[in-house]
């Protein structure tokens, strides 16, 4: 067949080119179960036919005039089928992240309209049912897994036989590649989610200019560990691509077993987010912490090592012999940790920490980093595989088959097929967002070399203090979480007369530094009292502030006793801080740093 042109062409496409036995497989009571591409095929069409005996219409093919099925699950093989099978019907399926609250549930399915919704859990069928009567688009809720009382998804399948496969392939048919897919809304970091319309031309056209790009190779011995969720863009993006590059997807059990998956998997390929990397070495540093004697020394000698790597430069025949030693003593087993077969790791979502990068880059293991927006579908631009392209602190080369131009205040402006059809319902929002053409990506970036796009900050976080200096949190907040003891940070100041900061400690590490150096460690709340331990922060944010302007550096901070987290409302489901929330949320703690008598006083 010729290069796909909708989605759900990758699986007929993968079919005849390089049929999978493993395609999809994930874990069922301790054994993973495989599928292979004519089963998830079968499967596909079968559920197409289900929705289409249940109603589920596209024949009428504007945007308002085709039903909304929505998904709410974990990642696993039914969630990739169900995709498939609501793009087949005609309909436009709405993704949303399992962690998201019910009242922004409530907003998004009366936004969209949505009539059928796909859960995995009972937890999630509770949290529907809660708010199902205020829903009146709703029809119905079917579950994943088997639950007493609710609607097994197995009914829908069940309804195909009411709809025979020339219906099917008549309705797929007359599916065009302009046609809307999917609406995402975004996590509503400053405020109520807005709905991303992307068409099948808008994601294959960015699968196939990432794999272009990138570049990703047809691979069909390949196995890549799928953990992120697919409701985000970027990991439904790459689900694509692996679909049609013919590499076998396995999806991890939870965030808790990525180490033992990846462990009994082997992948060759992964996809992440910064902040599961940071959480990855944070527990790799605690490890080095406990050694003793020589291989302690050894450890953080490696790690130093790992700092000063540079893939643009040699530097020299004894860094090079020095590399090689801790390749062969520590970092080695940072590799079988990871599986011992990874080609590359493609990180998303969030600036990367540069050292991160240098450092798992010396220990052979290729981590890349890209960069785009939901509006994009999503990637502008990553770091590629081909010889000079990559380069540590960007987010590597603007993607083949799209233009990027900076706006007079730095604002990344991009153009071309994968830019978004519009906000759903928001024509103002997208007049404001797409002009010309061009989608105002709301970050502020430079080229370096002419070449490599690198991000400075997001607009809208540019602060102002009250002499009137502008600072950008993002540089100052990512340079610090390169301590081990920092966990989260935010940086404040807008209109105040100096820089501060909410800082939460990695207290698994603050607690190993208070055995050795005799400090009573009960619990978080006192811990961040201990005089010693205020003076350690002290210490170690005077160390940072050096590498800052003036202006920039943190004055006064306050220590925080618990994580943020998206349980508890202060991250995006993809582990972004929510500004406003925190703010909001800590105004009394930084009320207190900005008072006379505050005594976490960095300039002490």
């Amino acid at each position: 067949m010729n290069a796909p042109t909708r989605l759900f062409d990758c699986i007929e496409f993968q079919l005849e080119k390089f049929p999978q036995e493993d395609m999809i497989a994930a874990k069922e009571n301790g054994v993973w179960i495989k599928h292979s591409t004519k089963e998830i095929q079968e499967k596909v069409n079968q559920l197409t036919a289900g929705l289409l005996s249940l109603g589920v219409s596209g024949n009428d093919m504007t945007i308002d005039g085709r039903d909304k099925i929505a998904i709410i699950s974990n990642n696993r093989s039914e969630w990739l089928i169900t995709d498939m099978a609501v793009q087949q019907s005609g309909a436009i399926l709405v993704p949303i992240y399992p962690t998201t609250n019910p009242n922004e549930i409530e907003f998004i399915f009366n936004d969209a309209g949505v009539k059928y919704v796909f859960v995995s859990s009972d937890e999630l069928l509770q949290k529907i049912r809660g708010i199902q009567s205020n829903i009146p688009s709703l029809k119905n809720i079917y579950t994943f897994n088997k639950i007493e009382g609710a609607d097994h998804w197995s009914k829908v399948l069940e309804l195909a036989s009411n709809t025979t496969s020339s219906q099917v392939a008549q309705i797929k048919n007359s599916i065009k590649k302009e046609d809307l897919a999917t609406i995402i809304y975004t996590s509503g970091t400053t405020g109520v989610p807005k709905g991303v319309m992307l068409s099948h031309h808008n994601i294959m056209s960015n699968v196939f200019n990432s794999i272009d790009s990138f570049p990703f190779d047809q691979a069909p011995e390949f196995k890549a560990l799928s953990f992120l969720p697919l409701n985000h863009i970027f990991e439904k993006l790459i689900s694509y691509i692996y679909m049609y590059s013919g590499i076998s997807i396995y999806y991890a059990e939870s965030f808790e077993t990525i180490g033992d998956n990846l462990r009994e998997l082997k992948p060759d390929i992964f996809t992440t987010v910064p902040r599961i990397l940071e959480k990855v070495f944070e527990r790799i540093m605690s490890t080095g912490s406990k050694l003793t004697g020589i291989k302690k020394r050894l450890f953080f000698w490696a790690v130093e090592i790992g700092k000063k790597y540079d893939n643009r430069k040699n530097l020299g025949f004894f860094y090079n012999m020095q590399l090689m030693l801790a390749n062969k003593l520590i970092f080695n087993k940072w590799r079988e940790a990871l599986g011992n077969n990874i080609k590359y790791i493609v990180c998303g979502g969030a600036a990367c920490q540069e050292r991160l990068l240098r450092i798992f880059n010396a220990a052979k293991i290729p981590l890349y980093e890209g960069y785009g927006p939901t509006e994009n579908s999503p990637v502008i631009s990553v770091n590629c595989r081909r010889p000079g392209g990559t380069k540590f602190g960007t987010v590597g080369p603007v993607l083949k088959g799209q233009e990027v131009k900076l706006a007079e205040d730095g604002e990344i402006c991009v153009k071309g097929p994968s830019v978004m059809v519009g906000y759903y319902k928001r024509p103002d929002l997208t007049a404001e967002t797409v002009i010309d053409g061009w989608l105002h990506t709301g970050d502020i970036g430079v080229f370096e070399d002419d070449i490599f796009l690198k991000i400075t900050d997001r607009k809208k976080e540019l602060f102002k203090t009250s002499g009137g200096k502008y600072v950008a949190p993002a540089a100052i907040e990512n340079k610090l979480r390169e301590s081990r003891f920092i966990e989260q940070l935010i940086v404040v100041g807008a209109e105040r007369k100096f820089v501060g900061a909410l800082i939460v400690p990695s207290f698994a590490n603050l607690k190993d530094w208070c055995e050795q150096n005799n400090v009573a460690f009960t619990n978080n709340e006192e811990v961040i009292r201990q005089p010693a331990v205020i003076h350690f922060y002290k210490q170690l944010v005077e160390n940072y502030n050096q590498q800052f302007n003036h202006v920039e550096q943190i004055k006064r901070f306050e220590l925080l006793p618990r994580e943020w987290s998206v349980e508890t409302g202060e991250l995006t489901p993809k582990l972004s801080l929510k500004r406003k929330v925190i703010m909001e949320k800590f105004k009394a703690a930084i009320e207190r740093i900005y008072s006379e008598n505050s005594n976490h006083d960095s300039r002490d």
